[in-house]
């Protein structure tokens, strides 16, 4: 049986402690916080911080939370963050990298959009004056009037994997973080070819997995970008606008398409995975049935389950 640990903070153990609500096992573990039960998986969170998912589901299930997991970490290591932060802020400054990030793969609703985008060093001061830079602390209706301008200005490489194609993928055995892997293998392969002969100093990709796990989940595509100077950095999009860019790019693609599902289905759609997202689940299934959630959701998430208990 696979497994996977994540370390959170206390207060994150809270939050999925409330997400998990309806899945809450009775007996718990020694040292456990709480136990839970979705959909072909168990979550178990210690007072020590780790979070174990086992199961047939574990790795979609633990990938819901992991963003969360590298945004939140504890107080005692803020200080080496912080110290780390300024090292790559250091390393990647003076370089024209092409960036990589995604979107989407937390939510319950929508698609997962990565973007690769090239930012040589001479339009550093450019994307600034646009205002481009870590995503996390802006707003999506400031995201998409700095992304308007921002497609305009540098090269980039869109990949959007619409609900139904990942539900299939997801259906035959492959887990998110393969399906992440070639989506920002693909957008750069797309980038490489859209800048031609432009010299660039390397490749840098937000970090969701290891770098040998990466590889391993692409080595069976046809084209592979493994080149000297390929990068992996949790929070790139902090240490390089390439990055920075990608990411908003890749909110505004992923804004866009909730935005266009909205209007099919009749209402608004919301963001995330919590448990206003299951009543908007169980809405849909009302109005057009529980076929209709393959066309919008990731029916892998514990909310499909959840919103038919609702009904």
């Amino acid at each position: 049986m696979g497994q996977r640990v994540l370390k959170v903070t206390s207060s994150l153990i809270i939050k999925m402690k409330e997400f998990y609500t309806d899945d809450l096992q009775t007996k718990l573990p020694p040292g456990a916080v709480f136990s839970a039960k979705p959909l072909n998986c168990s979550v178990t969170a210690y007072k020590s911080g780790k979070v174990l998912f086992q199961g047939a589901n574990y790795e979609d299930e633990a990938s819901i939370w992991e963003k969360f997991a590298n945004e939140t970490v504890e107080t005692k290591n803020k200080h080496n963050a912080s110290n780390k932060q300024e090292r790559n802020t250091a390393q990647y400054g003076q370089l024209s990298l092409l960036g990589s990030d995604e979107v989407g793969t937390g939510d319950y609703f929508g698609p997962i959009t990565v973007v690769a985008a090239f930012v040589a060093k001479e339009n550093f001061s450019t994307l600034s004056k646009l205002g481009v830079k870590d995503s996390k602390g802006m707003k999506d209706d400031q995201i998409c009037k700095i992304a308007k301008d921002l497609i305009q200005t540098i090269p980039y490489s869109l990949l959007v994997l619409p609900n139904e194609k990942y539900n299939s993928l997801q259906a035959k055995g492959m887990n998110q973080g393969k399906m992440k892997a070639i989506l920002h293998n693909k957008a750069l392969l797309h980038l490489k070819k859209k800048i031609g002969t432009t010299p660039y100093d390397g490749i840098l990709i937000d970090q969701f997995v290891e770098r040998d796990t990466y590889y391993r989940y692409i080595a069976d595509q046809k084209e592979v970008v493994q080149e000297k100077n390929v990068f992996f950095e949790t929070k790139a999009e902090s240490v390089h606008l390439s990055v920075a860019a990608a990411s908003i790019i890749a909110r505004y693609a992923f804004v866009k398409e909730m935005d266009k599902l909205s209007e099919k289905v009749g209402f608004e759609i919301p963001k995330g995975a919590g448990s206003h997202v299951d009543k908007a689940a169980a809405k849909l299934i009302q109005t057009h049935g529980v076929d209709s959630l393959t066309q919008f959701c990731k029916l892998h998430f514990a909310n499909t389950e959840k919103a038919k208990k609702l009904l």
